[in-house]
């Protein structure tokens, strides 16, 4: 469901083992007995009480750690997934009347109890010597408080554990006496997948002290951009009419989630479908307002094909925390959401082993003077450089009258149509949509980066929406998902019911005549900005200008880049009733990507 954590099934114990060389050539070794590791559960004490109870929330942490008297570094993961998920129905106004009064008055006025880990961290990392915490985010599982999809009081719940792993905050067993964590060193490293690795995101934000690192993999940086667009409502691919208030009923799984109802209706209230319109409400949720106050390094990660949490979400960080000299590293693959794990397995454990060990352990694995930039260009073929988007990349304006007559051009908006249907043929005419072409290149041709559509158009009728489409037409074999196997590796030992084995995944490819490399969507009423929805009237032109998702994509000589126009997205945007007419002017009209 939605952003569900992605977890990795574990197996048989009878798998081939991981290579030895995925181990670094120097660093922590698998010394610790796994067998004899120690498990424990703590209720760490937060500075909020979302719930409203009178009392501090309370976080459920669950740690295995190796078996010594040498005080360790952490790897933590927060999650709202652990205990599963209530099934939520999702918003049903997702096809919209042409009546627009809502509009002008909003603008006017069950957890385990067996201390289990799944996924592959502690198999890996506690015999390499470092403990792994898994905690509860607030109001799931066995913490306390509410989920408020993104919150502050999200933030705070898991920055208590750091605080706690620091000896700043309280802990507390089963029976309630005070426990501390004497067994750390204090340098914790967050990581995590989906909403997993949105809370490390968060986390850094507040500058806590012992977060030394977060490695955060198909992640958030601003709710907004995940529920929102520009001004305009859309959703997460393939889960239309979902909000933030969907997803926090669905991991409401605390005891006495009846506690919570206040929260729960001030959500579905505040998030606002009516306008779209950025507000206080999504500033609470937007991670790089704060970004001046990470201090941890940033291992990211993101899939290319990600259409659950979009590009755009990893594109912005980056560049938030490239301006800013945070110690980085990028990692793109061909997949969607997904960890690495399940694409380039020996590289990434490698790669994250050396990443924690220089970070957590503070011993110099060289790994700070390697390509900054990993990306996976076609399937199995990656690439290296020292910065992303690439260096030698020039930024780029293509006129769309260069591309095409310059006489004004007009389209009607269908919302019954995908934008798959509506892409599929360049060299149709079709009433539904504009497409603009450059000529086939001479050389295979990179683009990456965040591109950018500046479109003077007209509208007539319902619909506020227009969409860019970046297409790549030409036959290539592409990624189309990820197989998983039968055989396993086995990357550690294990236990009985953990023992460490996984299944292995590869990619599926086809061979297809075009491929939608990146969109974005704008809510015309907000063209001046996000935050203020102001009306346009009917047959006026207008200059509108709007981001694409962050993309990294080679078009291989032959293949022409496009540039599709349409209105309604029907798997994202909300769906008024057909018939806008759009009227773009060519001549004042322009991509700008960054090709090299």
């Amino acid at each position: 469901m939605r952003l569900a954590w992605i977890a990795v099934l574990t197996a048989a114990l009878t798998a081939p083992a991981v290579p030895a060389s995925a181990a670094p050539p120097t660093g922590t070794q698998p010394v610790y007995d796994y067998t004899q590791a120690v498990r424990e559960e703590v209720w760490v004490q937060s500075q909020v009480d979302s719930d409203a109870d009178g009392r501090p929330d309370r976080v459920a942490v669950r740690i295995i750690r190796p078996s010594t008297d040498r005080r360790v570094p952490v790897v933590f993961q927060a999650s709202p997934y652990y205990a599963g998920l209530n099934d939520v129905p999702n918003h049903d106004d997702i096809d919209r009347t042409g009546d627009d009064a809502a509009l002008s008055a909003a603008v006017a006025a069950n957890r385990a109890e067996a201390i289990t880990f799944a996924g592959y961290l502690d198999n890996y990392f506690v015999p390499r010597g470092y403990a792994v915490v898994f905690a509860d985010s607030l109001g799931s599982g066995g913490s306390e408080g509410c989920p408020t999809t993104g919150g502050r009081n999200e933030t705070l719940g898991m920055k208590a554990v750091v605080d706690w792993l620091n000896g700043r905050a309280p802990g507390f067993d089963a029976s309630g006496a005070p426990v501390t964590a004497g067994w750390s060193t204090g340098r914790t490293g967050m990581i995590g997948a989906s909403y997993n690795g949105t809370l490390p995101n968060a986390v850094a934000t507040t500058g806590v002290e012992g977060l030394e690192t977060i490695v955060p993999i198909a992640a958030i940086s601003s709710w907004y951009d995940y529920y929102r667009a520009n001004g305009g409502v859309v959703a997460p691919g393939g889960y239309q009419g979902e909000d933030t208030d969907v997803l926090a009923k669905a991991v409401l799984t605390r005891k006495n989630p009846e506690m919570c109802a206040p929260v729960m209706a001030a959500l579905e209230r505040d998030q606002d479908r009516i306008t779209g319109d950025y507000s206080r409400y999504w500033a609470e949720r937007d991670y790089l307002r704060d970004v001046d106050e990470v201090r941890a390094s940033v291992l990211l990660v993101h899939g290319l094909h990600d259409d659950n949490v979009r590009t755009l979400q990893a594109g912005q960080w980056w560049d938030a925390l490239a301006a800013r000299g945070v110690p980085r590293k990028i990692w793109l693959h061909q997949a969607g959401h997904t960890d690495p794990f399940n694409v380039r397995r020996e590289q990434w454990l490698s790669t994250l082993h050396r990443w924690f060990d220089q970070w957590l352990y503070k011993i110099d694995t060289g790994i700070m003077r390697e390509p900054v930039a990993d990306v996976e260009i076609a399937p199995n073929r990656w690439v290296t450089s020292r910065t992303w988007p690439l260096p030698d990349g020039r930024e780029k304006s293509l006129r769309l009258s260069a591309l095409s007559p310059t006489v004004p051009q007009t389209f009607v908006d269908d919302p019954a149509r995908t934008a798959a249907s509506l892409t599929a043929d360049e060299t149709a005419v079709d009433p539904n949509r504009l497409a603009y072409l450059t000529q086939p290149f001479t050389r295979a041709t990179r683009l990456s980066g965040t591109p950018s559509v500046t479109v003077k158009a007209a509208l007539s009728g319902d619909s506020p929406y227009l969409t860019a489409l970046l297409v790549d037409y030409g036959p290539a074999e592409r990624y189309a998902g990820l197989r998983t196997l039968t055989t396993q590796d086995c990357i550690g030992p294990g236990i009985e019911g953990d023992p460490g084995c996984f299944n292995r995944r590869e990619y599926v490819t086809a061979t297809t005549p075009y491929e939608i490399v990146t969109q974005g969507w704008l809510d015309v009423r907000n063209r001046l900005s996000p935050a203020r929805t102001t009306p346009v009237r009917d047959g006026r032109s207008y200059t509108f200008r709007w981001d694409l998702q962050s993309t990294d994509h080679v078009f291989a000589a032959g293949h022409r880049l496009g540039l599709v126009l349409i209105s309604t997205d029907r798997d994202h945007t909300l769906r008024y009733p057909a018939g806008t007419v759009v009227t773009v002017q060519p001549g004042q009209s322009s991509l700008a990507v960054r090709l090299s």
